[in-house]
């Protein structure tokens, strides 16, 4: 019970400041202002995914390039984050940044290899990259949702809701291991659970946020919210499970780390974007 007590009260901080940076912009009547906190929020977040991904790579002997890493997360956060919320031109600044700039940094990452002393020189050079692409750019794609669809608030809650009722569902009547290899605790009845709950909410509530999306096309998100949420969840417990952690740090206490409280949103964002802007 004080486990729960103690994750119930580290979640409420998490999401009134995590929501409290969303509406900053309401509250301060200059949206320009609320999405700079926003995106400085998300740069916090980031750079704590970096630290705690290069502190898990580090048990497997790995040495990627730190200083390099972060210097990537924060430029690629802003680049990504910035365009919606200085109103600059959407398209042209991401295809310059996937198609230039991503092919420039992995060569980047490889010449400071030839300082490096490792025996897996392209394994470092990957790994140095990682927290921009599994973190940084997701996060960076928020403030999009935000300004562009106003649909971010609901893309939280369906993430939220979709962990929860897993969680519950598994806890009153899970038998059957989904995917015991890399997440012993997850069940087949409280993913099912999680996904129900999260349809039902997209329907009926995603309409209040955005009446403007149809309620099929948030029912399209919720699928994708629900079952990519559970997979980038069992793709970060695959993470800490092969260097045997089980947190990936303990900023919140009762949930862990960075990773462990924003995987699922990592993995999850993209494919909402993706989504929205192509069928939207």
């Amino acid at each position: 019970m004080k486990n729960f007590w103690v994750r119930t009260v580290s979640a409420v901080v998490y999401v009134v400041l995590f929501i409290g940076c969303i509406y900053s912009g309401a509250l301060l009547r200059s949206p320009l202002a609320g999405g700079l906190i926003l995106t400085a929020f998300l740069l916090f977040v980031a750079c704590g995914c970096t630290f705690e991904f290069f502190r898990i790579v580090a048990q497997q002997g790995a040495t990627p390039c730190r200083p390099l890493g972060y210097a990537l997360t924060v430029a690629s956060l802003l680049t990504i984050a910035l365009v919606p919320v200085l109103n600059a031109r959407y398209g042209f600044a991401l295809t310059w940044v996937v198609y230039t700039v991503f092919p420039a940094l992995f060569a980047l990452s490889a010449m400071v290899q030839l300082w490096n002393h490792s025996e897996q020189p392209f394994r470092e050079a990957a790994y140095t990259l990682v927290p921009m692409l599994y973190a940084a750019i997701p996060l960076g794609l928020m403030p999009w949702l935000h300004f562009n669809y106003n649909a971010l608030v609901m893309v939280l809650i369906m993430v939220w809701m979709n962990d929860n009722g897993a969680y519950m569902g598994g806890s009153l009547y899970g038998k059957h291991k989904m995917w015991p290899r890399h997440s012993p605790g997850k069940t087949w009845e409280g993913t099912i659970t999680g996904v129900v709950i999260t349809l039902l909410v997209a329907v009926f509530i995603g309409p209040l946020f955005n009446a403007s999306i149809a309620w099929y096309h948030w029912l399209v998100m919720g699928l994708i919210c629900s079952v990519i949420d559970t997979l980038g969840d069992l793709v970060e417990s695959m993470l800490k499970r092969s260097v045997g952690m089980k947190d990936s740090g303990n900023i919140m206490p009762g949930h862990g780390g960075f990773l462990d409280r924003f995987d699922s949103l990592l993995i999850a964002t993209p494919f909402v974007f993706v989504y929205l802007t192509l069928f939207v």
